[in-house]
C-alpha cells in the first residue's frame, strides 16, 4: 500500500507521454469532455442520493428500531457525513478523475490501496442500483402489481439505455424526475406538520413502541448505544453525494466546482430527508404507527388515497431516476479503469470505447446488464456486502485525506477542508467501529473478494507495474 504512483512520464515504456498529467499510450481512450457545471452536477448527484426513495425505503427501518430518536440519529449521521464530504471535496479537487475514489486513493496512499478501493467501489456500483431498482414494485402497487425482481430488472434495462445518452441530456432528464421526488417529500412534510400530534420535544424523548417485553402497545427507551448502532444506516442515508467526484472529469473548472457540488448536494439532500422525518415524527397518529414506519399509509390517513397514490408514483420515478444516474456514474468507473489499464489489453480496449454521444457504451452495458441479473439474487446478501464495501471504501478515502497534504500535494491549488487533520482522524475511528459491527458472513464474503483482488494485484498488476494500473489524472482544461 505504500508503493505510490510514479510521474506519468515514466509510468510506461510502451509509448512516450503526450502531456505531463496524463499517461499517453497508443489506443488510449480520449478524455471525457467537460460539459457540466455546478447546477448540472448537483442535479445528477442529488438524483443519485435519491432523497425521496431514501425517505420511503431506508428511513422506515430506522423508525422501527429508533422510534422518535430517528430524526436525531439522521441529524448526527448528516454531521458525520460533513466530514466525509470534506475528504471527498479536497481529494476530488486535487484528483479530478472519472476513477473517483480509486484515483484519489492511488495517488495519495499507493497503488495497492487504490486497487482495493477500486474493487470495493466496483462491488458497490454493481450491487446498489439493482437493490434500489427492486423497490420500484412496492411503489407501483397502487396502479399495477409487479414481481420485484422483474420490475427491478426492467428499471435497470431502462436506466442502461438512458445512460447511453449525452450527459447533458441526462442532467435534464434526472432534473425533471428530481423535482417530482422533492415535491413528494414536500407533501409528506406539509401533511405531517399540519397533523402534528406531539410537539418538538418528542424529537428528543427517545422512545420506541414495543410489541414484546412491555406488552402490546408498550414503550421502550432508545439508549445511546442503539443510536450509535443506528448510525451504521444513518451515515449512508445521504452518501450519494460522492457521485460528484466521479463526474469531476466532466465538470467545468473542477478545482472549484467539485467541492461546491459535493457540499451543496449534502446540504440539500439532508434538508429534503430530515425535514419530512421531523414532520412524520410529530404527525404520526401514535408511537406504534411511527414505529411501524408505513409512511404511505400515514400520507393516505392524513389526506386521501389519491394523494397517497401520487406520492407512491413519485417515489417510483425517484428510484428510476437513481438507477439512471448510478449507471452513468458506474460506467465512468469502468471506463477509467480501462484507461488506467487495470485489465488485459482486449478488455481495456473494449471498456474504453466511446459512443457517438460521448458515453462509454461498453462500460455502460457491463454495468446495466449484470445489474438486471442481480435483481434475482437474495436481497439480504446484497445489502450486507454493500454495507461492508461502502464502509471499507470510506475508511480508505479518509486515510487518503489524511495523507493529502504531503509533499507537492500540500502546495497544489485545491479546495482545502477546515479542521484538518482532525476530521479524517475522527472519521477513521468512527468508520472502523462501524465496520467492526457488521455481520460475519458479509465480512467474510467481502473479505474473500478482497483477498482474490489482492492476488490479482500480486500476480498480474504488480509484476507489470510499468504497463498496468497506471492511474492518470486528466488536465483541467
Amino acid at each position: 500500500m505504500t508503493e505510490t504512483l510514479r510521474p506519468p512520464q515514466s509510468a510506461t515504456t510502451e509509448a512516450p507521454s503526450a502531456a505531463p498529467s496524463v499517461t499517453a499510450v497508443p489506443g488510449d481512450p480520449k478524455k471525457l469532455k467537460r460539459s457540466i457545471g455546478v447546477v448540472g452536477g448537483t442535479l445528477l448527484t442529488l438524483s443519485c442520493v435519491t432523497p425521496a426513495s431514501t425517505l420511503f425505503v431506508v428511513v422506515p427501518d430506522l423508525f422501527s428500531s429508533l422510534g422518535t430518536a430517528t430524526a436525531l440519529t439522521i441529524a448526527i449521521g448528516s454531521l458525520l457525513c460533513v466530514g466525509v464530504a470534506f475528504c471527498y471535496s479536497e481529494l476530488g479537487t486535487l484528483i479530478p478523475s472519472a476513477g473517483g475514489e480509486y484515483a484519489m486513493v492511488s495517488t495519495m496512499a499507493g497503488r495497492l490501496a487504490g486497487w482495493l478501493v477500486f474493487v470495493l467501489s466496483l462491488l458497490v456500483v454493481m450491487i446498489v442500483p439493482p437493490v434500489i431498482a427492486m423497490g420500484t414494485a412496492d411503489y407501483l402497487a397502487p396502479v399495477m402489481h409487479l414481481d420485484p425482481s422483474y420490475a427491478g430488472a426492467g428499471v435497470m434495462i431502462c436506466a442502461t439505455l438512458a445512460g447511453l445518452l449525452d450527459l447533458r441530456a441526462n442532467a435534464w432528464i434526472t432534473g425533471i424526475f428530481l423535482v417530482l421526488e422533492v415535491v413528494a417529500a414536500g407533501v409528506v412534510a406539509v401533511l405531517g406538520f399540519a397533523h402534528a400530534e406531539r410537539g418538538p420535544a418528542s424529537l428528543v424523548d427517545l422512545t420506541v413502541a414495543s410489541g414484546s417485553g412491555s406488552g402490546p402497545g408498550g414503550v421502550d427507551s432508545v439508549t445511546a448505544m442503539l443510536i450509535v448502532s443506528g448510525l451504521a444506516i444513518a451515515l449512508f442515508v445521504t452518501q450519494g453525494f460522492s457521485t460528484a467526484v466521479y463526474l469531476s472529469e466532466e465538470m467545468e473548472n473542477p478545482r472549484r466546482n467539485v467541492a461546491r457540488t459535493v457540499l451543496a448536494t449534502l446540504a440539500i439532500s439532508s434538508v429534503i430527508i430530515l425535514v419530512p422525518v421531523v414532520a412524520i415524527t410529530m404527525g404520526a397518529e401514535s408511537l406504534t404507527a411511527l414505529t411501524e414506519g408505513d409512511i404511505s399509509a400515514m400520507v393516505t390517513a392524513w389526506s386521501s388515497s389519491a394523494v397517497g397514490t401520487f406520492v407512491s408514483l413519485c417515489v417510483a420515478l425517484a428510484i428510476i431516476n437513481a438507477g439512471i444516474v448510478m449507471v452513468i456514474q458506474n460506467s465512468r468507473v469502468l471506463f477509467a479503469s480501462a484507461r488506467d489499464r487495470a485489465w488485459p489489453s482486449p478488455v481495456n480496449k473494449a471498456l474504453s470505447k466511446l459512443g457517438a454521444s460521448g458515453a462509454p457504451w461498453v462500460a455502460t452495458l457491463l454495468v446495466g446488464v449484470p445489474g438486471a441479473l442481480l435483481c434475482f439474487v437474495n436481497l439480504d446478501t446484497l445489502y450486507g456486502v454493500t454495507g461492508v464495501s461502502v464502509t471499507g471504501m470510506y475508511l480508505l478515502v479518509a486515510v487518503a485525506a489524511l495523507l493529502a497534504r504531503r509533499g507537492s500535494h500540500g502546495t497544489t491549488a485545491a479546495w482545502r477542508m477546515p479542521l484538518w487533520p482532525a476530521v479524517p482522524v475522527v472519521l477513521i475511528a468512527v468508520l472502523a467501529y462501524i465496520l467492526s459491527q457488521q455481520e460475519l458472513p458479509y465480512l467474510g464474503w467481502t473479505g474473500g473478494i478482497v483477498v482474490v483482488a489482492t492476488l490479482y494485484w500480486a500476480l498480474y498488476l504488480r509484476p507489470r507495474r510499468e504497463t498496468r494500473w497506471l492511474v492518470s489524472v486528466p488536465e483541467d482544461s
